[in-house]
């Protein structure tokens, strides 16, 4: 709800995730959703959270599974 529509989290993914929505919030203005068939292309960098002026938008991460793989012992 915070949103005003700047569309910098847009112009700054970098796997071009994000997309305005047909829809407005409260204040009136198009917001960001993750476009259709790029729901897993999401790396979780920050970037739309970082470049938003609004602090509108955030990441959170999905949470794995930890594997034999990821787990490294020194």
């Amino acid at each position: 709800e915070k949103c005003k529509g700047c569309r910098f989290c847009i112009e700054f993914c970098p796997r071009d995730v994000l997309e305005m929505s047909r829809d407005y919030n409260a204040k009136g203005y198009h917001f960001p959703v993750v476009a259709q068939g790029k729901e897993n292309d999401c790396t979780s960098c920050g970037y739309c959270e970082v470049t938003c002026p609004d602090f509108a938008i955030y990441v959170r991460s999905k949470i794995r599974s930890i594997s034999e793989k990821d787990v490294v012992l020194t």
